[in-house]
């Protein structure tokens, strides 16, 4: 009985013993282990695992110039971006940070925070410390704290001590009006204009196992690979997508209403993922999918984490505008990157892209190839010297010095990997790090009116799009 009861209280990285989160229900995960007894044995088994010692590593002697093996050389993060809207992407962190640059992040703050949360993430002296409060969907906690744990082992010693709550859930909380007097700083996978949640890398650069997919540098190279398949004169000259839209989103349902390949030039495709995983995914390869000049990026129930994907194709990515906004996602430039559909007047704006992109189509390619350049550019070391910069610039607005909540446990990659099934652990281990000789890229000025000016011709751009759809729809109906 007492072990029964230690059971069915102790609460797991895999979610055991972890209700939804009230804010977004969604069905309790399904365990691999085939009986009650062998699931109580995991629980058991890895509850009990001890994190091994490791000494602490001071920063001082990775940072020095001298009788160090941490290569002195440290750029600035943009030199190490080839594309205009890639160049700002470490800005955004100041932008994304400003709501307590004043008052700083206090205790209150963070325990605000908690009300939204699904964990928290205390980092002390170079170890991970988690308390679980609800659980996420499929295997998103797991790997979103395997990419800390791989932060922490390629900085050793380099990433402060820190207190984080984070959300797994789509959709952005902190209203932005109604928390503006009194912000709570939760970290989550998206934000927009309207919210405050500060935008972190989503689990998917580890891997995603529910839908097969590998850690992102691995994926990125297959897509590419695929994508040189046919050249851009062979490839179908009409817009693809294919995905799921019975998600609760009016977008994709929308969308839906466009496959028409000779009315509105796009080809749209319902992604079925329970059929997938029976037939081994032979049919969602990510590198079968870049036989279309131009690839339709479509939300979801919010923010999607297909966008790098259908970047990485260099076909013309067509953004349908979105509500949502990741952390690189707002580097992209319009027409030169991506071209902008309108979310209003859907399948006429995307027959104007295609027919555009036909008409013009070294422009079209050239569109495409910087949209995938730009996504190679966006590395595991830039992700991880993003996460670095993220988490010291909010530990240096904390208030208090963080400590370890008593109902808090240590976590390591064994101990994380001991909860894990097999399709996770190959993943997870797919994406382990060594300590870097380098450092991370050097942070850039906070600059909040480049910024502005970026935000601004973006949507100039955007526009000057609209515009020409308008007077095409005009000459079409005279």
């Amino acid at each position: 009985m007492k072990v029964d009861d230690f059971v069915a209280q102790t609460k797991t990285l895999a979610g055991h013993n972890l209700e939804p989160t009230p804010w977004h229900i969604f069905p309790r995960k399904a365990f691999s282990e085939g009986t009650k007894h062998s699931q109580a044995y995991r629980i058991l088994q890895c509850s009990y695992f001890s994190c091994p010692y490791t000494s602490v590593v001071e920063p001082k002697s990775l940072l020095s110039d001298s009788g160090s093996s941490r290569r002195t050389q440290q750029p600035q993060c943009p030199d190490v971006f080839r594309f205009v809207g890639a160049n700002q992407l470490h800005r955004w962190i100041h932008r994304d940070l400003e709501p307590w640059a004043e008052t700083g992040v206090t205790k209150e703050h963070v325990e605000k925070a908690k009300a939204n949360a699904a964990f928290r993430v205390v980092i002390l002296s170079g170890k991970l410390y988690v308390d679980l409060y609800y659980a996420c969907v499929q295997s998103r906690m797991m790997f979103t704290i395997w990419g800390i744990l791989q932060l922490l082992n390629k900085y050793p010693g380099m990433v402060p001590d820190v207190d984080m709550m984070f959300d797994c859930m789509d959709k952005p909380i902190i209203n932005r009006t109604e928390h503006q007097s009194f912000p709570a700083p939760l970290f989550r996978y998206c934000t927009n204009e309207a919210h405050l949640d500060i935008p972190f890398p989503d689990w998917s650069f580890w891997g995603w196992s529910e839908t097969n997919l590998r850690p992102w540098e691995e994926e990125f190279g297959d897509i590419k690979q695929g994508s040189r398949r046919s050249s851009w004169d062979n490839k179908q000259p009409r817009a693809y997508w294919k995905g799921n839209p019975d998600v609760v989103s009016p977008i994709r349902m929308e969308l839906m209403k466009c496959n028409h390949s000779r009315l509105w030039g796009a080809q749209i495709m319902r992604q079925n993922w329970e059929e997938e995983a029976k037939g081994g995914f032979e049919q969602s390869k990510l590198s079968n999918q870049c036989n279309h000049r131009y690839k339709i990026y479509a939300e979801g129930y919010a923010w999607s984490v297909s966008l790098k994907y259908i970047l990485s194709c260099g076909s013309m990515t067509l953004i349908i505008s979105p509500e949502y906004e990741d952390f690189f996602s707002r580097g992209l430039l319009p027409k030169e990157n991506y071209w902008p559909v309108s979310p209003t007047d859907l399948c006429p704006s995307i027959k104007h892209a295609v027919d555009w992109g036909n008409a013009n189509p070294s422009d079209a390619e050239r569109i495409g190839k910087r949209g995938q350049g730009y996504m190679e550019s966006i590395s595991m070391n830039r992700v991880y010297d993003y996460m670095f910069h993220l988490i010291t610039e909010y530990s240096k607005l904390q208030k208090f010095k963080p400590e370890k909540p008593s109902s808090a446990k240590e976590v390591c990659e064994g101990s994380l990997l001991c909860f894990a099934e097999q399709k996770e652990r190959e993943l997870l281990e797919r994406s382990r790090v060594v300590p870097s000789l380098d450092r991370p890229c050097k942070l850039p000025v906070a600059d909040r009116d480049r910024l502005e000016r970026l935000i601004q011709q973006k949507k100039k751009t955007i526009q000057d799009v609209r515009y020409m759809e308008m007077t095409r729809t005009e000459r079409g109906s005279r």
